[in-house]
């Protein structure tokens, strides 16, 4: 996977040899973080589902639930522990708090224009997993590594404040393991934590100087060889369980070949071309942009909002969309993140998260279709 730039990894540098300490519980971490002037978004179940919402307290995290997720499907459960991270990928990740669904640009108030502040909040992201840091590196790259670097998202990178988890309980539809992005956090977060039971604990690993300075504040206990060999078989028994996997040898050059293959039109007979897996996909990046205008305040503005490759307006050219069918759009979509975003950014566009899997109303698996390509 492609580094992030090296101007916006907590700390300006990958994760590394730093201190672990075991944490009895969240409580005093998430106070802290409020205490620094953070506002703590952490997965919350609302509504049938895991969200990231703002949060007060860890009593408000999701102890003792988890969730069933295979193709097409999601369902919350309820585990009978306390662990409070025994759940897979949510249909939330971090682009939400980088690349925001909808922003104004700029507008026009009696024709003088205005260009509002393009907010970047200090953010303390708590249960981020490694797929979803590793697209967050994906996004850096897209957003700042060309000619022109996004001076907003930049901004919202660099006010993150990064609490990852390392997966225990990986999904049905998850597949990180085999695309080399997790289940255990490797870099460009600020704290790690591994969660442990009997008793019930969490060892946390320090990624950055900022991270440093929040677990000092803390004053636990340092973590024992015992604590740091147990977080090390949470990480390696949940990688020997994932629920999908993906073969890469040779996939960006055979996903590039099968371009006229029946493949596509078999998928299109099933998509919706509803852009549920986009929507939901941490490193899908696509926007437009709409222009309103409000007769009553004379007011104008022209907002971005996210797109996906799926609608059938998007990159219209001549009154008329440049990509008409969805066996098109499927092939687009799909040849983009096994091969031509290696081209484009030096890496694979898909982190093995699942969502797409998981939240395809049709139930179209995106491992399933690689493998039948010719």
């Amino acid at each position: 996977m492609t580094a992030a730039p090296a101007s916006v990894r907590p700390g300006g540098r990958p994760a590394g040899p730093y201190a672990a300490v075991v944490l009895p519980s969240l409580d005093r971490l998430v106070d802290e973080l409020r205490a620094r002037g953070f506002a703590v978004v952490g997965p919350v179940a609302r509504n049938g589902v895991i969200r990231f919402q703002e949060i007060a307290s860890a009593d408000e995290l999701p102890a003792g639930r988890g969730d069933e997720q295979d193709a097409g499907r999601y369902r919350l459960t309820e585990r009978g522990d306390g662990l409070v991270f025994g759940y897979a990928a949510s249909p939330d990740s971090a682009k939400r708090y980088t690349h925001p669904p909808r922003e104004t640009l700029f507008r026009f108030r009696d024709g003088v224009p205005e260009e509002p502040e393009r907010e970047a909040p200090k953010t303390a992201l708590i249960g981020v997993r490694a797929c979803d840091l590793a697209a967050l590196a994906v996004q850096d790259r897209v957003f700042l590594g060309g000619r022109h670097p996004d001076p907003a998202y930049l901004a919202r990178r660099r006010a993150l404040f990064l609490v990852a988890v390392n997966c225990a309980v990986p999904g049905g539809t998850c597949f990180c393991a085999s695309m080399g992005t997790g289940p255990k956090a490797t870099a460009w977060y600020d704290l790690a934590l591994t969660e442990l039971s009997e008793p019930h604990r969490f060892v946390a690993e320090v990624g950055s100087e900022r991270g440093a300075e929040v677990l000092a504040a803390l004053d636990s206990p340092p973590a024992t060889d015992d604590d740091l060999a147990a977080a090390e078989r949470v990480s390696a028994e949940a990688a020997g369980r994932m629920g999908r996997a993906v073969d890469l040898d040779g996939v960006k050059e055979r996903v590039a070949a099968a371009h006229s293959s029946p493949r596509w039109a078999e998928v299109a007979s099933r998509c919706l071309t509803c852009a549920n897996c986009t929507m939901v996909c941490p490193t899908c990046f696509c926007t437009t942009v709409e222009d309103a205008t409000d007769l009553g305040d004379g007011t104008a503005e022209r907002v971005e909002r996210w797109d996906s490759c799926f609608t059938l307006g998007f990159t219209e050219l001549g009154g008329a969309p440049v990509r008409g069918s969805g066996a098109a759009r499927y092939r687009q979509w799909l040849t983009h993140k096994f091969s031509t975003w290696v081209d484009q950014f030096g890496g694979y566009g898909c982190v093995g998260c699942g969502r797409c899997v998981t939240w395809c109303p049709a139930g179209i698996d995106i491992t399933e279709e690689l493998r039948r390509l010719p």
